[in-house]
């Protein structure tokens, strides 16, 4: 009978722990972060890996955009006040599906691309290539800061009927963390992780 408990136990842990690998699988992931200072400017430079839900992949195809924000922030820590923010950088991004032609248009600050499949689709919105975040004026140079950076989908730009079930369905709710980096103006002119 204690064989028959133990298989059981054994065989409802194995599921769990798959559904638990798939369940983590969705979701936003940084791959590359690079900061790069061009001339009196510094330039954000990122590889985001994004895998949609079943569900939000479902909404795409039957014609719900979806707009991701990239958000940029630089911060200098102050023991006696709150943190000092020189700079903040907000970056939307459209995604959408055109049945007619079987493509998905990928739409940011003025540049438009189509791809065949989701997979390319979300390539295409999670890098960034070029992206002024830093002005040399906003900053001191003899300090130093903290740049973080995150995409996340915009849940406040779906049609008001998704946004309900956004609320209620953790699946509609994907973003990455907060990813920190130290940002020494000074420091080498690329800055990797």
């Amino acid at each position: 009978m204690s064989q028959r408990i133990n298989q059981a136990i054994f065989c409802v842990l194995l599921v769990l722990s798959f559904f638990s690998v798939t369940a983590g699988a969705e979701g936003i992931k940084l791959k590359a972060l690079e900061l790069e200072r061009v001339e009196n400017d510094w330039l954000l430079n990122t590889a985001f890996q994004i895998e949609l839900t079943p569900g939000l992949e479902d909404a795409v195809q039957k014609g719900v955009v979806l707009y991701f924000q990239t958000e940029f922030d630089l911060t200098r820590a102050r023991w006696y006040w709150f943190d000092e923010r020189p700079a903040l950088a907000q970056r939307q991004t459209r995604l959408s599906y055109q049945p007619i032609t079987q493509q998905y248009r990928i739409a940011s600050e003025g540049f438009t691309f189509s791809a065949k499949t989701i997979v390319e689709a979300l390539q295409a919105v999670g890098t960034i290539g070029g992206w002024k975040v830093i002005d040399n004026n906003q900053i001191d140079s003899s300090k130093s800061y903290t740049a973080a950076v995150r995409m996340s989908l915009d849940l406040s730009k779906l049609p008001k009927p998704f946004q309900v079930n956004a609320l209620n369905n953790r699946d509609w709710n994907i973003s990455s963390d907060w990813v920190r980096v130290p940002f020494l103006p000074n420091g080498p002119n690329i800055i990797k992780r």
